[in-house]
């Protein structure tokens, strides 16, 4: 079963900033207080984010009531970082985002981590981050909520669902880290543990509907994550991974009849990115191994690997001007990729246009000055594996060939 480990962080980041309190009063003699002050002002730093996106889609929900137009598209962040001491470093954000029926519009801590410098050198460092810490999955997910650092107001969504956003966005736990610094470039490796974070959406999309009862983590998720960056960081090249194990708790008395089920999950992308000045050239592959165990006859046991893979690129003609063109393909399992299989075995209940999805995507960004963006997004979609069944429920409703014109505005301090 899964260690309680939210209070073990809260007390072990307490005790690090107790610490890292007693180790500067015995480092050297008591400063002015002005001087302290002053000392704290340097250290603290403070940033936020805003942005208001608005959604038109020729059928199916997305991100709200779309095919109307939405505006349920908002995030709103505030993040601070202080730095105790050379080798202590406190953080974290606040984050509200409205996504539609996908979101529950309350304020939530998006990461709140002690990152600890546990030894350094010439040539290599080695620290871990102890708290809520972002997951190192691929070349967004760290920052897929700020606007500013991808060049679409979405993320490919075959690749970051954000369906299941909140499962592979972070986890409260323990994260060790290393760099290796060489004359040809930079090599980092990470190994992370902790309890990832379960909501109503995982549920639906792993369960395939909202089944009476609770889905949650069996046990703590492991984490790994190897990357090359180049000296003048052009080039990267990267794997990440995840291992998720989730238990479903049915509820007592339901009339279904559906068993204590497990869920494991393996979650792995590769990654790759060139940049020139002008140009810059993106590809993404995720393989998703997925087995389902104990749920009872009417959800035999069952294995499948999701897959979805991109190849992106933008283009820099003016300063502050970029066009975006992407292409991504997406698939429920890779061995069923036109759905029919699924389809038969479920009576028709889930549609065979339901687990794959071909999405093209032209987006334009426009950067006014340091703080203020604002972007513009035309999709062509065939399929709809990349919905969410919670704001489309009724997958007999769905149109297989449908198009999503978006716009954003976003600000930074």
């Amino acid at each position: 079963m899964a260690v309680d480990l939210r209070s073990v962080l809260t007390t072990w980041i307490l005790l690090l900033a107790a610490s890292s309190s007693v180790a500067d009063n015995l480092a050297g003699p008591l400063v002015d207080q002005p001087l302290a002050d002053q000392r704290l002002v340097d250290q603290l730093q403070l940033h936020g984010f805003a942005s208001q996106g608005a959604l038109k889609t020729s059928a199916n929900r997305f991100y709200g009531d779309s095919p109307n137009t939405s505006f349920d598209f908002t995030e709103i962040g505030l993040n601070a970082s202080w730095r105790l001491n050379p080798r202590l470093r406190l953080a974290g954000q606040v984050l509200y985002r409205r996504a539609g029926e996908m979101s529950d519009d309350e304020p939530k801590v998006d990461f709140a981590l002690a990152d600890i410098i546990l030894t350094t050198g010439d040539s290599y460092r080695v620290g871990t981050r102890i708290g809520r810490i972002k997951n190192r999955l691929g070349l967004y997910n760290e920052t897929r909520d700020v606007p500013f650092t991808h060049p679409g107001i979405f993320l490919p969504q075959v690749v970051y669902f954000d369906k299941v956003r909140n499962l592979i966005l972070s986890a409260d736990g323990i994260y060790v880290y290393t760099d290796l610094y060489q004359p040809f470039g930079l090599f980092s490796a990470s190994l992370a543990t902790g309890l990832p974070v379960i909501d109503k959406n995982v549920e639906t999309a792993y369960l395939f509907g909202d089944l009476p009862g609770d889905l949650g983590p069996d046990e703590n998720s492991w984490l790994a994550s190897l990357w090359y960056y180049s000296q003048d960081e052009r080039l990267k090249l990267g794997w990440s991974g995840a291992a998720v194990s989730l238990e479903f708790d049915p509820q007592q008395g339901s009339p279904l009849p559906i068993g204590p089920g497990t869920v494991d999950i393996l979650y792995w992308i590769a990654s790759a990115q060139y940049n020139t000045e002008r140009w810059s050239f993106t590809t993404e592959y995720m393989a998703e191994p997925m087995q389902w165990r104990g749920f009872g006859p009417m959800r035999p046991d069952r294995d499948a690997t999701a897959e979805g893979y991109y190849a992106q690129v933008t283009h820099r003609p003016l300063p502050k001007w970029q066009l975006m063109l992407r292409y991504e393909e997406g698939f429920g399992d890779r061995a069923d990729r036109d759905g029919r299989k699924l389809e038969q075995q479920t009576f028709g209940l889930i549609p065979a246009k339901a687990t794959s999805s071909r999405i093209l995507t032209l987006g334009l960004r426009w950067d006014l000055n340091q703080q203020w963006m604002l972007k513009a997004e035309y999709q062509r979609h065939i399929g709809n594996f990349i919905l969410s069944e919670i704001e489309n429920p009724d997958f007999g409703s769905f149109e297989k060939h449908w198009d999503l014109f978006a716009i954003q505005a976003a600000f930074r301090f």
